[in-house]
């Protein structure tokens, strides 16, 4: 495969987006209209994905899986439910520079990249993302940050460009967008194919819209907004994000590119407060399926027929190897993928094959084994075997009508966590709230 015949790459991630919060997932519209028309129109003449999920039902455990197409449990830093704002100065929670991600692979076979958005995978001086692949970097590095100040919820400034701290004023959904938009015209005028990680923060708290910058004040010693937000104003994020991706995709389109490029829409893990995870039950932080089932579609018109649907299982790690695979590029031979390519069921949606998806939390000791139709899972110390497709709200458990399915996906299980480092003793778990602000699921 020759380098302009390589297809370029627009990896989307939101933040914390519920499986039913998109129109083509069922979501109802809001009292604006739809809140995802370019996404569902994505979806329409692309591929959707009803069986795809999270590396983690938390944000940067996932990153860690995203970006090296390998399960996070390898990563020290992975085992932070999430890394938080405390880890600044640490030289061991983080991406170590020296491991292969795929940016860097991708860069060294001739791609140009960058991320525009969230990075959340540790701090400069010993972390960050111009040392593992990209070449350009417009973002936050924490986990969330107001959309207006750019603060952390320590109240430090965070938003870089590069490693240089950025003043920049406006709205940080439309700030990110834009920033694609001209990556993507730059790249576009040259002869290297190119790979753009996206990763919004929206629709993660805090609760705020365009036009809520006079709220920014008011919420900067608590980010997590308690008293905050709603259905009405968590959509109107949702929809500031989704006009943004209109805008990529237009700038591709006027550029001659649309076909040629392969765009991948995910969540980093489920829903949250106001999210909408229909069917699904559990949210952020659960190994229950609205904690890890999330959205997938997949657009490339070169290779993609419109309007397929598939229940392939898949998860975060599955789409960087996917995107590997598509421009020719091999893994490290020290680093090995656990991800696979999904790149067969893009170009027949009903092609199949059998992919056992694996998790566990520190979190309430929580683990789960996807395979076929079943899904094994403990939480609390308590096992549970479910027949997804039958019941996938999790309300119908089949432990004790098939306790030897239970014992054999309990030592898979087993056999799988064996072969992966164990949660160290120092993890973290950082719970923004409890049952104490609003009431359990």
């Amino acid at each position: 495969m020759t380098t302009k015949n390589r297809p370029n790459f627009i990896f989307i991630v939101a933040d914390d987006l519920g499986y039913a919060d998109l129109g083509c997932y069922g979501g109802r519209d809001a009292v604006f209209g739809p809140v995802s028309p370019v996404l569902d129109r994505l979806a329409q003449d692309g591929l959707l994905f009803t069986q795809g999920y999270s590396n983690s039902p938390v944000c940067s455990p996932t990153r860690f899986g995203l970006m090296t197409a390998r399960y996070q449990y390898r990563l020290r830093g992975a085992a932070e439910e999430p890394i938080n704002s405390r880890s600044r100065g640490s030289t061991t929670l983080g991406l170590p520079p020296e491991h292969p991600t795929l940016p860097s692979l991708l860069k060294s076979a001739g791609y140009r990249t960058a991320l525009i958005g969230k990075w959340h995978l540790g701090y400069p001086p010993t972390f960050g993302p111009l040392r593992s692949g990209y070449e350009e970097f417009f973002g936050p590095m924490s986990g969330g940050v107001d959309y207006f100040s750019h603060c952390d919820s320590a109240g430090r400034h965070d938003l870089w460009f590069g490693e240089e701290e950025l003043a920049d004023e406006g709205y940080l959904t439309d700030l990110l967008s834009r920033r694609a938009v001209d990556w993507v015209d730059r790249m576009a005028a040259g002869d290297a194919p190119f790979m753009l990680s996206l990763h919004y923060t929206a629709p993660h708290w805090p609760w705020e819209t365009r036009e809520d910058a006079g709220r920014a004040p008011a919420i900067k010693d608590n980010l997590f907004d308690l008293a905050g937000g709603n259905i009405h104003v968590y959509r109107r994020m949702i929809h500031h994000m989704d006009e943004g991706i209109g805008w990529i995709v237009e700038a591709l389109r006027r550029n001659g590119q649309l076909d040629n490029t392969l765009i991948v829409f995910t969540s980093d893990n489920g829903g949250e407060r106001f999210s909408d995870n229909w069917p699904l039950v559990g949210g952020k932080m659960d190994l229950t399926e609205g904690g890890i089932r999330v959205p997938w579609i997949a657009h490339w018109p070169a290779v993609i027929r419109p309007g397929g649907q598939s229940r392939q299982l898949c998860m975060s790690m599955d789409w960087s190897a996917t995107m590997l695979d598509a421009a020719g590029v091999a893994a490290h031979p020290d680093f090995p993928l656990d991800g696979v390519s999904m790149l067969p069921v893009l170009r027949d949606a009903a092609h199949s094959f059998d992919r056992p998806l694996h998790w566990r939390m520190n979190h309430r000791g929580q683990r789960a084994l996807r395979q076929g139709n079943w899904k094994y899972l403990r939480v609390d110390g308590n096992d549970y075997l479910f027949d997804i497709p039958a019941d996938e709200r999790e309300r119908a458990n089949q432990a004790k009508k098939q306790p030897e399915r239970l014992a054999a996906m309990r030592q898979a299980w087993e056999d799988w966590n064996a072969s992966m480092p164990p949660i160290p003793e120092d993890a973290t778990v950082s719970l923004g709230y409890s049952y104490k602000d609003m009431p359990q699921r």
